[in-house]
């Protein structure tokens, strides 16, 4: 980011969306936590299509984690399915409405057809440009800075890059997100304040909103709500406002 940065535009270029609480939703109304995963996935519905309506261009969506393996097998089998079923029940209607789709993440624990599907929701969508949608499954912050460490490594090892001169940008061309922006604003829903090992680096400026909201019942006035508090913050990237003391 240069120097003297401007301050928080009115609408944020990359919003990144932790969406916590379907769980506690179910378990509120005394069913299985996959009920409330599946709830969950109306509010993505809806999410995408409100943040496109409100000017958003990214929007990046925390679905599964490298740390939810340890959840118990069915619920990580009903996330899964859902992933499959979303995937192919809205890709048709995201790719006429001009959505890119990317799914970033570790692709190797996915079952072949997850595998396929992912990619070939990825091709279909690769040359739109209206709206762009990042689901990260199977993702977390350190396992994709490692990986791109990694690549960095190897690089080097093979005389490509010289490690003396290695900076930022280089091992940010080897994350998943290599061509998207930064984020800019960063919500999470259910009260916790926490990132969980969400976009470490890209996240790095990011004004971050956290609300009590369980995802499930997330709205469009929750969204334009966290919009709110991003439009009257002051993103100084380390640096100052102009003429503070």
């Amino acid at each position: 980011m240069p120097e003297n940065a401007p301050e928080t535009d009115i609408i944020p270029t990359h919003l990144a969306v932790i969406m916590d609480g379907n769980g506690r939703w179910a378990k509120a109304r005394g069913r299985p936590r996959a009920f409330g995963h599946r709830r969950g996935v109306e509010a993505v519905r809806s999410t995408v299509k409100s943040a496109g309506d409100m000017g958003i261009k990214h929007l990046t969506l925390f679905s599964f984690s490298t740390e939810n393996w340890s959840r118990p097998p069915e619920e990580v089998g009903a996330l899964f399915a859902l992933m499959r079923r979303y995937v192919e029940a809205d890709l048709k209607s995201l790719h006429e409405r001009g959505v890119r789709i990317r799914i970033i993440g570790r692709r190797e624990d996915l079952e072949d057809d997850l595998q396929t599907i992912i990619t070939n929701a990825e091709e279909m969508t690769r040359d739109n440009d209206l709206f762009n949608l990042t689901i990260a499954f199977n993702y977390g912050g350190r396992d994709e800075i490692l990986r791109a460490a990694r690549k960095l490594a190897e690089a080097g090892v093979r005389g490509e890059l010289d490690p003396a001169t290695m900076n930022d940008g280089d091992l940010a061309a080897r994350l998943d997100t290599h061509d998207l922006p930064d984020v800019d604003l960063l919500v999470r829903t259910s009260g916790e304040q926490r990132i969980s090992n969400f976009m470490l680096w890209q996240a790095a400026y990011a004004e971050m909103v956290f609300l009590d909201v369980l995802w499930p019942d997330f709205s469009a006035k929750h969204l334009q709500g966290a919009l709110d508090q991003y439009r009257i913050r002051s993103r100084r990237y380390g640096g100052v406002d102009v003429g503070a003391a």
